[in-house]
């Protein structure tokens, strides 16, 4: 593996570990302001996003290589509603997508087909946790300000597996 590809799989390590602590901070807002539904949707995605951080570790050991984690910032805590905290997670998702894809044009540089295959799961995945953060954004923003749409939207969200 070159010494690029390792650089930025080892950066997306990280990007992955923040991303699971941003949906955590997320869900303690949620959990702060009554919405449990909404608080155990951001603590399944954050399970996910360890996931994900894991998928790439496992991936550098068997490629040889050694997974050098960096230091994560504070996340922020609080946001002004529902609708802006789910905003910014769509805004985050978008960011890490555009992380993998600068990642696999890397691998395609660097003729790394190993990683180039690897990344093919991150890509498909991508695609779903943006339409997913997406479509919980756009029903926020049909609900406006009505209590009983957001406690059913709470009840929803509250199925997340």
């Amino acid at each position: 593996m070159s010494e690029k590809v390792f650089n930025a799989l080892n950066e997306q390590v990280g990007k992955e570990i923040f991303s699971s602590y941003l949906y955590l901070s997320m869900a303690t807002y949620f959990d702060a302001n009554d919405l449990p539904g909404f608080a155990k949707w951001m603590k399944v995605q954050a399970k996910e996003e360890l996931g994900h951080a894991m998928k790439i570790y496992e991936f550098l050991y068997e490629r040889g290589s050694r997974v050098e984690l960096p230091a994560l910032e504070k996340p922020k805590s609080d946001w002004k509603s529902p609708l802006d905290a789910f905003e910014a997670a769509y805004e985050h998702e978008k960011f890490i997508t555009k992380s993998i894809n600068t990642i696999l044009e890397i691998a395609k540089e660097e003729k790394d087909y190993a990683t180039e295959q690897f990344l093919q799961w991150f890509i498909k995945e991508q695609v779903e946790e943006e339409a997913q953060t997406d479509l919980i954004v756009r029903k926020l923003k049909k609900l406006q300000d009505s209590p009983t749409g957001l406690y059913m939207l709470d009840k929803e969200l509250g199925n997340r597996e």
